[in-house]
This record gives C-alpha cells, structure tokens and sequence, in this order.
C-alpha cells in the first residue's frame, strides 16, 4: 500500500510540473509574437491607419451668451425689533416707499413708560452727581464716592437712551427705497422680536445672475460691460456691466458672476425673470490650435502624435494653453503646417508607420 501511495504522488508531481511547463511555452511563445509585430510595426513594415488635422493658426474666441435668473437690487425683509400689538399700518402692498419712511406703528405705551422711569433715574443721578461735587470740594466726601456717581450717572444715562431707542423702533421705518412685495401683517396683530412685517424689493436696479465655465473665465474682467436680454422681452435690449466673479468654482465647476443691470426703464424687468448675457470680445490674434483628441491620453499628458515625411508617427512633446471648447492652444512644440494624428493614437509607438485615412 505505501509502495502505491508512493508510486500515485510521484505522478502527480510529474502532471503538474507537464502543465507548468505547457503554461510557461505558451506565454513566452505569446510574447515572442508580440515582441515580433511591434518590432514589424516599429520597422515600418505595418501601417496603422490614422486620421490627422493640419496645424493652422486660428483665432477660437468667440462671442458667447449664458442664461440666469434676474434678481433685485436689493431685496429686504423686515422683521420686529419690539413686542407689541400693531396699530397703524401705513403702507400696502404694491406702493412705493422712500428711504426713512413709517411703514408701520406697534403700540408703543408700555414702552413710553420705561421711558418715563429711566429719565427719572437719569434726572436723580444727575442731582446725586451734583451733591457729591459741591460735597467734594469741601472734603465731605471720598474721591471714590466722587467717581461712583459719575458711573451712575453714566449708566442711567445710557439707560434712558435705549428706552428711547425702543420707542423710536415702534415706529417701522424703510432702510430702503423700494416697492413692498409682501406685507406679512394686519392691524391689530401682536408681534414678537424676529417676527417678519415686510418684504421691500429695490428693481430701480437689477443685476443678472449666471455661471461660466473656466475656460471664459480669462476673458472677462471685472467692470465689461455686457448685454442682457430678458426671455419675454426678446427685441429689447438692457446694458449691464460685471460687478462680481467668483473666486472659487461652484459644485458644477463653474463660476458664479453678477452682472449690474444700470437702468431699468419702465421697470420692465422684473426679479426672478429669466435673462441671458452676452458677452462680446474683440477678435484676438491667431494662435496655434489643435482639437483636444489630438492629445495621447489627454491634454494634461501634453503629448500628440506629429506624422513626418508623410508616412511616419513620431511623438512629440508640447505645452498646451488654454483650452477652448473642442480646441487647445498650442504654446510650444509644433509648427503651423505640420500635421497632428487626431485618431488612431492607441495603435502608435514612436516610429510607426501609417497611413491617412481621408
């Protein structure tokens, strides 16, 4: 039996050492040929089909238009400082407010009388104050004595002049000139510090809110002027001018700007419309361009493939600049007039031969 047992081991060891060694031809038979081809490739004797672009000048900035959302100038809610209940309403919505104005009055006798006591506070401080100076000079009191109804003094005063900014914020005044959207009150109502009153909206100016992408980015500046457009107004036209671009890109990866909206006549445009901005450049000067997926991988690899004396693919190393759409400025490592492979990269090595496909 040990003598069988024996005997079946040894032919194990011998069948899996056979296949080993099978797996072990096969894979290097593998790639020997494929050493072979990409010598037969390298050598010019395959020729992989390519489509190519010619390196030309071209001037790529253009004209470009994005769309937003038209918002006020200013835009405010107001919102109780005191509590109390509303007495007078002076204003409605739809009507046009200046800045300063009472728009609303809350019932304000509680506070009048806080009023009333802190000024009788001030008053017998006052007198304190007065005594402990005439006292002083005589020596009857303490220098210290002297010092603590000044600070009484003092505070009785400041005291008196919050009561009296209480009262004075019973009276709801407008920071704003504008137009009352929304009044959230009635009379009679009882309101409650934080409790919203109005909501007032400046349209006598108007900004435009969009977003661009980092390739527009370089070409506008803070203070172009721009073109906006309103949807329901198509054959109007309204000047704008950029007053904000953001620093850092949205979640989007894209910039947020603002646009000013300098005149508004008629009060045409109104927040939350739909607008568009066109932005206008001057022509710049050509510059070396070539389409993105002439790059081998991407354009961040700042590699392409340059065919030579008309038959050969020959790597090439460049600097890519700004990327423009479909196209990426070349600032170093190609000629205008020569050719760049757009297609067929993945079948290159350096030294291939091709052929053009039309």
């Amino acid at each position: 039996m040990k003598k069988n047992k024996i005997i079946r081991v040894f032919i194990t060891l011998i069948v899996v050492g056979a296949v080993f060694y099978a797996m072990a031809w096969v894979l290097t038979n593998n790639k020997a040929k494929n050493e072979a081809k990409t010598a037969i490739v390298a050598q010019g004797h395959a020729e992989v089909p390519v489509r190519v672009k010619l390196v030309e000048k071209q001037s790529l900035l253009q004209d470009m238009s994005a769309n937003g959302k038209i918002a006020a100038g200013q835009e405010l809610n107001f919102a109780s400082e005191n509590s109390g209940r509303v007495i007078r309403i002076l204003v409605d919505e739809g009507d046009h407010v200046q800045k300063g104005q009472t728009l609303a009055v809350i019932k304000a006798d509680q506070l009048n009388v806080d009023v009333e006591a802190a000024q009788a506070a001030y008053q017998n401080a006052l007198r304190d104050k007065e005594r402990f100076e005439s006292a002083f000079s005589t020596g009857g009191v303490t220098q210290q004595q002297m010092d603590q109804s000044k600070l009484n003094l003092e505070n009785t005063e400041a005291r008196l002049r919050q009561a009296k900014i209480r009262v004075s914020d019973t009276n709801i005044k407008s920071s704003i000139n504008g137009i009352v959207n929304k009044r959230y009150i009635e009379p009679g109502a009882v309101v409650s510090p934080g409790t919203q009153l109005f909501e007032l909206v400046d349209i006598s100016n108007m900004k435009l809110k969009v977003s661009i992408n980092e390739a527009q980015i370089p070409f506008i500046n803070v203070g172009d002027e721009v073109t906006v457009k309103a949807s329901v107004y198509p054959d109007k036209a309204f000047t704008g001018k950029i007053s904000f671009i953001a620093p850092k890109a949205d979640n989007t990866l894209s910039f947020p700007i603002e646009i000013e909206i300098s005149s508004n006549p008629g009060h045409l445009l109104k927040a939350g419309m739909y607008g568009s901005a066109h932005f206008h450049f001057d022509k710049p000067a050509p510059m070396i361009a070539i389409p993105r997926n002439a790059f081998i991988g991407s354009v961040a690899s700042n590699q392409v493939y340059v065919v030579e004396d008309g038959s050969k693919a020959k790597k090439r190393d460049v600097v890519a600049g700004r990327i423009m759409g479909d196209h990426v400025e070349i600032l170093q490592g190609l000629e205008e007039g020569e050719t760049v492979v757009t297609s067929g990269q993945i079948n290159l090595i350096d030294g291939s031969s091709v052929t053009v496909l039309q």
